[in-house]
């Protein structure tokens, strides 16, 4: 009735990214993971708002450091007192001012200690967003992939239903079929002409979500590397997660930062101490003393130090509200830590599940691909003697589509599941990766450390300019996919 459809490549592939293996040149997984790692402006952004918050911890010291300063003042007398006969036209005067803070009553020390908490907590937002657009990366490079074998599997089918309603055809010309099983033909190669476009649809989102986030267009993908360091129980994934994931890290170090604001804010009510000098010069131009200004002094210079002692008596309950509000963020910065471990333990056990389970439809999957490629090979042989209609091989044949369509679904769906229990275990950065990225691993730590003791009013960064790169010069995705991964004869 017909030729026999031609074998795809995916349908006993060792892994769906056997089908898309192309030439030498093609690109890796580990090298999209590099692209953006090196040039995703949400991973800079997230760099960026780190270096902002590294300034808090000199900020904070800041308040506990001698201050110094001169004010200089220049004053014309426009109208004198007619009773006054040796006020001055004009003054100049210049104050110079240190003032060395001594005692606080802990709210410096532990302004700092809050704020070098929430540098750790950055640090673990930053691994966060780092290992997010990872998993991310992974699943729009794993979509290209799938994408990729639909449209190939889509394209198939259309070319084997086009040779069945022409055999078909062929056939009802010499009587040998009906008018229905033409039609039928004919309605199956519309739906599948359907599909297809559906597929290529769906090829272009892929790779537009691909080009978003590696910053360059999908070339010939390879099959991506095992993923290393998966867990054998879903116990050891929760322990592993509880220990290493940067959400629940973040909330557990911003819940101890809440801890020292709130001794800092209870600091209001305690006694400060501080030195402090003053030396001031004043220079009135000659002009002290009108027509006798030769027996006064035109300048002097004069300087005072001491110790201050505030103490405060009543402030109108400031102090106390101010410490019972920052100790009622301490009690919802610890519910946070809670919510966030319940988060994770359930995320783990849920990813583990859809791994797990993802992994168990491949295997009932290729079951199916073999048993149907079985099934479709009897139903042609008994409707070439007459045995089977039209519609039993069309059927068939559908069937075969879906159970590859399964097939390299359920092997996307487990690579990217086990991706995203990694992350969720803290397993999934560029350390943890081995990726070569061209240069050293963004060490978050560099930038808290040379900014923690700087001092110098003076000191400033270079000017702000965007690291990331942009898409806009890349051409639109087409849904245009490679022959190795279209039907061989």
């Amino acid at each position: 009735m017909t030729r026999r459809s031609p074998a795809l490549r995916l349908a006993g592939a060792a892994s769906l990214l056997a089908l898309a293996a192309g030439p030498a040149q093609a690109d890796s997984l580990r090298e999209a993971l590099a692209a953006a790692y090196n040039t995703n402006p949400s991973l800079e952004n997230a760099r960026a708002t780190k270096r902002a918050n590294d300034e808090n911890v000199p900020i904070a010291r800041a308040q506990g450091l001698p201050t110094a300063d001169i004010t200089a003042t220049h004053i014309e007398f426009l109208r004198q007192s007619a009773n006054s006969f040796t006020a001055p036209e004009r003054n100049l005067g210049v104050t110079a001012a240190l003032v060395v803070p001594i005692y606080s009553g802990g709210a410096v020390r532990n302004s700092i200690a809050a704020a070098k908490e929430r540098v750790e907590a950055n640090e673990a937002d930053l691994r966060n967003v780092e290992s997010t657009l990872f998993a991310n990366v992974v699943a729009a490079y794993m979509d290209v992939l799938r994408t990729e074998a639909l449209v190939a599997l889509a394209t198939n089918q259309v070319q084997v239903l086009r040779t069945n309603l022409e055999a078909t055809s062929d056939r009802f010309q010499i009587g040998d079929l009906t008018i229905t099983d033409v039609a039928q033909s004919r309605s199956r190669l519309a739906l599948a002409e359907g599909d297809l476009q559906t597929a290529e649809s769906n090829l272009i989102n892929a790779r537009e979500t691909y080009i978003r986030l590696v910053g360059q267009a999908p070339g010939e993908l390879e099959a991506p590397p095992p993923l290393p360091g998966l867990p054998d129980t879903v116990g050891q994934a929760i322990v592993t997660a509880l220990e290493n994931n940067p959400v629940l890290d973040a909330a557990r170090q911003r819940a101890e930062a809440a801890g020292f604001d709130t001794k800092a804010a209870g600091a209001g009510r305690w006694p400060t101490v501080s030195l402090f000098s003053n030396g001031q010069y004043s220079d009135f131009y000659g002009t002290l003393g009108g027509p006798v200004a030769a027996q006064f002094r035109q300048a002097e210079t004069t300087a005072n130090a001491g110790v201050r002692v505030t103490i405060p008596i009543f402030q109108g309950g400031l102090p106390a509200a101010r410490q019972r509000q920052a100790g009622a963020r301490e009690s919802a910065a610890l519910e946070d830590v809670i919510l966030n471990e319940r988060q994770v333990i359930a995320d783990t056990r849920a990813t583990y599940a859809a791994w797990q389970a993802a992994n168990g439809v491949i295997k009932s999957a290729q079951a199916a691909v073999e048993a149907a490629e079985l099934s479709l090979e009897g139903l042609r042989a008994e409707n070439s003697i007459g045995n089977r209609q039209i519609l039993d091989v069309l059927n068939g044949e559908q069937e075969l589509v879906q159970a590859r369509a399964q097939l390299v679904t359920a092997r996307r769906n487990a690579y990217v599941a086990g991706f995203n229990l990694l992350v969720l275990m803290g397993k999934a950065e560029a350390r943890d990766l081995n990726l070569d990225t061209g240069g050293p691993l963004y060490d978050p730590t560099i930038n808290s450390e040379r900014v923690s003791s700087k001092m110098n009013d003076w000191d400033r960064d270079p000017e702000a300019a965007a690291k990331s790169t942009r898409t806009v010069d890349i051409p639109p995705a087409t849904a245009t996919i490679g022959p190795q991964l279209l039907p061989g004869d």
